[in-house]
């Protein structure tokens, strides 16, 4: 366990790193950022097994993982070749308007020392090295990250390697242990937070932050049911497997794991789907407290059954370690469900979910919007005038929409949003997938009639980097 000294330690060596991070020139930083995405790949035979021994994920899973992490590094790089991230506006005098204008030019500026927050269910992607770490660094930030007690060897060399790489070690911090996240939080030089977790855990998060002399910035992720909508017009066999296979992924530990599935009463969809489901292994879940957790919510729905009509539609098998679990499917009828809102509605963090059976799909908004803020929402079919009334309803309700896939399989690209209406994120604005994410990290900073040798380079009239910037109103790449 990290001490309270260490972590102020930790936090004071990245912002005197910081300082230097922040003046080192775009095209640096570029370079450095891609080599870290190499050091990951170079040191995957070293990766993988330790994240194996810790989370028993497996040699492809973790494989994957660790090329899922090196590419948002790569992304990072492009992100900061690109330089629309800096939103570089300038805004030269103009004596005839009313009032006068000033000169006024302004860009996003690095925050300062990251807090970040390892998740349990990704050791590479949403840990030491994962998106909260390389959107802060691209955006000029040190980062000082408090492992998951679930992975803490994997987070030690995963951190060691990204050191290497890295112009100065001190960028990276890492402390272990709850306290030492306590520490984390409420340390004056933390400029804000990156979360991925439970509700329960980011509420204490957010009450650190609240009680802190300066509050800052939190940006959580923390639940999400993923509704899944099926319309009369999918294929029922198709949905079947496609559901299945994503409830039962990663044993069902994935925070876009589809929790809540909306079928037509005729068509067979729900007869399929539990067939799908029966056949189904479970598996061994990441940590002692995720498992007893899921197991709390799966009896909680069991509690249930026979009442208002929910009843258990399928059960898979537990497969062969002693503390596997089993996947577990509940359904009722749509009224049935609306009664028992908000409780039907809530996550069970693993292979859980809850079928709904609707007689008319007009009946679907009101209920829609009833339900809790999600990451996505999915919708089946093969007519796209059957979700045309859906549409508004579902764009309240999450921050992806998806046609005719599965939630889980977060792209990391330009376009990606990971984020939601509470409880899917603290602030669903902002997202901890893709390009975007690095304006968590980012404030605005206007000058105004500044002296030209003091302006930030990307803001003088010669724009030497040639960052793309909106002139007088005008667009200019």
């Amino acid at each position: 366990m990290t001490g309270h000294a260490d972590v102020n330690e930790a936090v004071e060596r990245a912002a005197a790193a910081g300082a230097r991070w922040r003046a080192t020139p775009a095209e640096e930083r570029v370079g450095v950022l891609e080599g870290v995405g190499d050091a990951l790949l170079k040191h995957a035979e070293e990766l993988w097994p330790a994240a194996h021994a810790e989370t028993h994920l497996g040699e492809v899973r973790l494989r994957g993982e660790i090329a899922r992490t090196a590419a948002q590094f790569r992304l990072f790089a492009e992100v900061l070749r690109d330089g629309a991230h800096l939103d570089a506006v300038v805004d030269h005098p103009d004596p005839q308007a009313t009032p006068p204008r000033p000169d006024v030019r302004r860009m996003n500026q690095p925050l300062g020392v990251v807090g970040v927050f390892s998740a349990s269910n990704f050791p590479f992607a949403f840990s030491v090295a994962g998106g909260d770490t390389v959107s802060a660094l691209a955006a000029g930030c040190p980062v000082v990250v408090k492992a998951h007690e679930g992975h803490p060897e994997t987070s030690d060399l995963t951190a060691a390697v990204v050191r290497q790489a890295l112009p100065d070690p001190d960028l990276l911090g890492l402390v272990h242990g709850f306290e030492a996240g306590g520490a984390l939080v409420r340390h004056p030089l933390v400029t804000a937070v990156g979360f991925t977790g439970s509700i329960a855990g980011g509420r204490a998060v957010q009450r650190m932050i609240d009680e802190r002399p300066v509050p800052i910035p939190f940006y959580g992720e923390l639940g999400s049911v993923n509704p899944v909508v099926v319309l009369p017009s999918a294929d029922p066999a198709a949905v079947a497997s496609g559901f299945a296979a994503s409830l039962t992924l990663g044993v069902g530990q994935f925070c876009t794991n589809p929790g809540l599935v909306f079928v037509p009463e005729e068509g067979g969809f729900e007869r399929a789907i539990g067939a799908a489901v029966a056949a189904t292994t479970g598996g061994r879940m990441l940590t002692a407290k995720i498992r007893e957790g899921y197991l709390r919510g799966v009896g909680r729905l069991d509690d249930r059954t026979g009442e208002g009509g929910l009843a258990v539609l399928a059960s898979g098998t537990a497969g062969e370690a002693e503390d596997a679990v089993t996947p577990r499917v509940f359904s009722t009828g749509l009224d049935a469900f609306a009664g028992g809102l908000p409780e039907l509605g809530e996550e069970c963090f693993g292979p859980a979910a809850v079928v709904v059976r609707y007689r008319d799909a007009a009946g679907l908004p009101a209920v829609l919007d009833r339900l809790p803020g999600s990451l996505t929402a999915t919708v089946h079919a093969s007519d796209a005038e059957e979700a045309r009334d859906l549409v508004p309803s579902l764009r309240r309700l999450a921050g992806r929409l998806i046609w005719n896939g599965w939630p889980t399989g977060v792209a990391v690209c330009w376009a990606m949003h990971h984020g939601g209406p509470w409880p899917a994120t603290t602030t669903p604005a902002h997202t901890s997938v893709g390009a975007a994410s690095i304006r968590r990290w980012l404030t605005p900073v206007a000058y105004q009639d500044w002296p030209a040798e003091l302006l930030p380079p990307e803001l003088r009239d010669d724009n030497p980097l040639g960052v793309p910037r909106r002139v007088d109103g005008r667009l200019v790449l």
